[in-house]
């Protein structure tokens, strides 16, 4: 039986035509036959740097056979294995679009362990440049970075899983520079227009409750649509988060869990809210705490929420807004009002309070106002109402008072 040639092991010619080649083993087949792979350059010196630089990143990597198989193949089965088990069927649809829009028209052909970090980056210059590729290019549209961003989270856990699977030598996604993240800016209800919107919605005894607790809790939209009367209790004060309501394209409403593991939380609710939901348990026919209207068996869905929403801002005056902004809102107000950013963090179902930080570090023109009125009586009582920060006359060892 011949011996098995370790990975790294290699050979160096030169050829007819002038042109050197070499090939080292990078694997080996089920059988024990090595796999191969092969490169030239156009002297012995530039090959011999070429066969150095892939000894070292084959080192202690043995690909099996599969490694030649097309990355769209690849991709197809890492969905199924990897992907379904752990996600909801939504993001599971999300990411099979990305795949078949955005990566196999560029590189679905190509096999996986010849996917290289170039062949990334070209692909996002591409995609940004002209779009995905449709049946024609020509009605193509440019990707904005945040779908960069996203795609290359699935390309990244894709490739990650080939490399466990040692399909390929090391990920070709990692240290790829992203396109910048551009965040749609965050909209925040002022003290007179939360006030406005909190009449507003004083006249409508469908949606009243809804939005009274939505913005005394700052629930993402489809958790406080998957919210059941099993998750309130009334005696602590407290509500359970622990589902979440989406509706996928093919329209049927689907329930699944919380966004993140830290989506699922218990809150304790201010005691306006609590007994809010306290009366309307009262006259409840649904296991749901704001079920559908017309059909209470269901959750309300995540697009009348949204549709009522707008109609009731048009029709107070109020600006445009989107429904995360009412969690905005919620947070900002309760950042400003004394609530500690780990106490808040635990209450929006974020990872840490450092994201919460992050995430709100903006503040209203009306916050803005009252920090300069901190600010100006601070300063006043320490300086004096007179005196201006830059005199420099007074006499040395005391301060001036007016």
């Amino acid at each position: 039986m011949a011996k098995r040639r370790p990975s790294g092991d290699g050979m160096v010619r030169k050829r007819e035509d002038g042109r050197w080649e070499g090939r080292i083993v990078v694997g080996h087949k089920k059988n024990g036959d090595p796999i191969f792979r092969y490169l030239s350059a156009g002297s012995q010196k530039e090959l011999l740097a070429k066969l150095h630089r892939n000894i070292e990143e084959y080192r202690d990597v043995d690909l099996r056979e599969e490694s030649k198989m097309p990355l769209g193949e690849w991709l197809d089965r890492w969905l199924e294995e990897y992907a379904a088990p752990s996600v909801r069927p939504s993001t599971l649809e999300g990411y099979r679009g990305y795949i078949e829009r955005n990566i196999k028209p560029y590189m679905g052909n190509k096999p996986v362990s010849k996917i290289t970090a170039e062949d990334i980056r070209q692909l996002y210059r591409e995609l940004q440049e002209h779009g995905r590729q449709e049946e024609h290019p020509q009605f193509g549209y440019k990707l904005a970075g945040s779908t960069i961003r996203r795609i290359h989270g699935v390309l990244h856990e894709a490739l990650d899983a080939a490399a466990q699977e040692n399909l390929i030598a090391g990920n070709p996604t990692d240290g790829i520079v992203l396109p910048r993240k551009k965040a749609a800016p965050k909209q925040v209800l002022n003290d007179a227009q939360l006030e406005r919107f909190m009449t507003a919605i004083q006249e409508d005894k469908v949606w009243h409750d809804f939005f009274y607790t939505e913005l005394t809790t700052g629930l993402r939209r489809g958790e406080i649509c998957g919210l059941m009367w099993q998750d309130f209790d009334e005696k602590a004060g407290t509500l359970k988060i622990l589902r979440s309501v989406n509706v996928p394209k093919a329209g049927e409403l689907e329930i699944g869990e919380t966004k993140t593991s830290q989506g699922r939380r218990t809150i304790r609710l201010p005691p306006s809210t609590v007994q809010r939901l306290r009366e309307r348990k009262q006259h409840t026919v649904s296991q749901w705490i704001f079920p559908e209207p017309l059909a209470p068996e269901k959750p309300v869905r995540p697009s009348a929420a949204y549709y009522w929403m707008k109609r009731i801002l048009r029709e107070a005056g109020l600006p445009e807004i989107r429904f995360h902004d009412l969690r905005h809102t919620f947070a900002t107000h309760a950042l400003t009002s004394g609530v500690d950013a780990k106490t808040l963090s635990g209450i929006l179902g974020h990872t840490n309070a450092s994201f919460t930080l992050d995430t709100y570090t903006h503040v209203t023109p009306d916050m803005q106002q009252e920090a300069s009125h901190i600010v100006g009586g601070f300063l006043e009582d320490l300086l004096g109402k007179d005196l201006k920060p830059w005199q420099r006359d007074r006499p040395e060892g005391g301060a001036r008072h007016g």
